[in-house]
């Protein structure tokens, strides 16, 4: 069950994550990605909205609309959310896992910041290209530590093989960064560690965590007003009609 709603949902509430909440989902996301690389999958839809909190407060990674099989291969079709597209799925070069570490690193920077990364820039994808090789730790906001900034450069990298975590030990290289060094990984795949969020539930089928999505009531029709379209249904009051 993820009745714990959308990260994004409390990402949206907070503004942005401290560090150490913003680690602790960091670590369940490259888990879950370092398990479907093991399978040969890339995921190529990371975004706060698809990270689902369950009772505990640990999230799962939801909607597979966009993974793909494709084992030591690449896949050149482009999908996903532009904020979070790597430049070589943008510029269809090529994508592997090395895509869905891009866009772990864009999901840090907005977990800690509030927003992602290029979110300023234009809206459409290739506007996002002039700024990629322009990310610095000059850009960072002093609050965000040494250790985070040079996390998310290195996941940054526009050239996907020297991006962390797209050589041969895969998530391994991501793990050992300094910016995990206190996080007890055995802990995390064990769900002892205390989730920073702790999402009030009433009942397992609560669904205060989410959005609601319920359609507006139309707008009541004027006493004295006709339908001047009304006769194109005359042909249906069958359907209304006791069946024999």
């Amino acid at each position: 069950m993820t009745a714990g709603g959308e990260l994004f949902h409390h990402l949206d509430l907070a503004g942005a994550f401290d560090e150490a909440t913003a680690m602790f989902y960091a670590a369940n996301v490259l888990l879950a990605l370092e398990h479907l690389h093991s399978r040969g999958l890339v995921y190529r839809d990371l975004k706060p909205e698809n990270l689902l909190l369950d009772a505990q407060g640990y999230c799962k990674v939801a909607d597979f609309g966009f993974a793909k099989k494709i084992g030591a291969d690449k896949t050149y079709t482009i999908c996903g959310t532009p904020d979070y597209q790597a430049p070589e799925v943008i510029m269809r070069r090529g994508t592997t896992k090395a895509a869905d570490y891009w866009a772990l690193g864009v999901l840090i920077f907005e977990m800690l910041v509030g927003d992602p990364p290029f979110k300023s820039l234009s809206g459409e994808p290739l506007g996002h290209l002039q700024a990629y090789a322009c990310l610095v730790v000059s850009m960072f906001p002093n609050f965000i530590s040494e250790s985070a900034s040079s996390l998310i450069c290195q996941l940054l990298q526009v050239s996907p093989e020297r991006r962390l975590g797209s050589g041969p030990t895969g998530a391994t290289e991501i793990k050992q960064h300094k910016w995990f060094s206190r996080l007890d990984w055995q802990a995390m795949v064990n769900k002892t560690l205390p989730a920073p969020i702790n999402p009030k539930l009433k009942n397992p089928l609560d669904t205060s965590n989410f959005d609601s999505f319920d359609a507006p009531e139309p707008p009541p029709v004027p006493a004295g007003k006709v339908d001047k379209n009304a006769h194109m249904w005359d042909l249906w009051d069958w359907i209304d009609e006791p069946s024999q």
